[in-house]
């Protein structure tokens, strides 16, 4: 590690502030940015952590929409969006081991939008809404790539908002020492048709299946996508799994997602 400086800010505006500075980079719960300043991968001189501010902590839901702060812990998420959200906090409980849900926000993994990081998968598939200090991103926009999204420099992530459906579920099939997917599926049926977000699976990370959400608009069931398949030629390869492998997986595990919603 190096020498570094950390503000702790309480409220928005203080943050917002901290982070004009030079090198300045925001701080939830570190699962991903501390071992990556351990790795000097990254060296901000300055973390501005979110943690203490009340505002950027908790979730609600009304009119359909459920809203969840920045700095909502995982493990808050899955447990208090349980009895609004089932697919999401089912979703939430199983990122990562125990210490992990308990230390990771849902502002941060969205902010570093891992490929295979859960959260995305959820926010596209629930057409969902990342609201900032400054304004509010569709997730149709936000996600712009591997480790890349809509975020301007010094913009923090405030809340998020999801679009409650009417049925969702989300399978993972999960690389075991890591707990992150190879490919997890998030499949949500809404009153004006059905969203599936794929991660862990592209090249230019999350994504949505679109042949498939046509297909299961008009008929919510596994056989409506057992004749699709996803192009192999975008997906990831690594020792974990092919692209051809991954290809399979989507079809595969859109199919548990949709059986298990419906």
């Amino acid at each position: 590690m190096y020498d570094f400086e950390l503000v702790k800010p309480s409220t928005v505006e203080e943050a917002v502030k901290a982070l004009s500075g030079d090198e300045a980079q925001p701080l939830g719960g570190g699962q991903t940015l501390i071992p990556t300043m351990k790795q000097r991968l990254a060296m901000p001189g300055t973390l501005v952590s979110t943690t203490g501010i009340a505002s950027m902590k908790g979730v609600s839901a009304s009119g359909g929409v459920l809203t969840i702060g920045g700095a909502t812990t995982h493990g808050t998420v899955a447990k208090e969006a349980a009895s609004s959200y089932p697919g999401l906090a089912a979703m939430a409980a199983n990122i990562g081991d125990p210490a992990v849900r308990n230390r990771g926000t849902i502002g941060g993994s969205l902010a570093n939008n891992d490929p295979a990081a859960c959260y995305p998968a959820g926010l596209l598939g629930s057409g969902g809404t990342v609201v900032t200090n400054s304004r509010e991103i569709d997730a149709d926009d936000y996600f712009q790539g591997l480790f890349t999204t809509a975020l301007e420099e010094g913009e923090l992530i405030t809340a998020v908002r999801f679009n409650i459906p009417e049925a969702s579920n989300y399978q993972k099939f999960e690389q075991p020492a890591s707990r992150f997917a190879l490919v997890g599926v998030f499949v949500a049926k809404h009153s004006d048709g059905v969203r599936v977000a794929v991660t862990g699976a592209s090249e230019e990370g999350v994504f949505r299946w679109t042949e498939a959400e046509e297909a299961l608009s008009s008929n919510f069931s596994p056989d409506a996508i057992s004749g699709l398949s996803v192009d192999a030629s975008g997906m990831m390869g690594d020792i974990h799994g092919t692209p051809e492998y991954r290809a399979h997986l989507v079809n595969v595990m859109t199919g548990r997602a949709v059986k298990a919603a419906g």
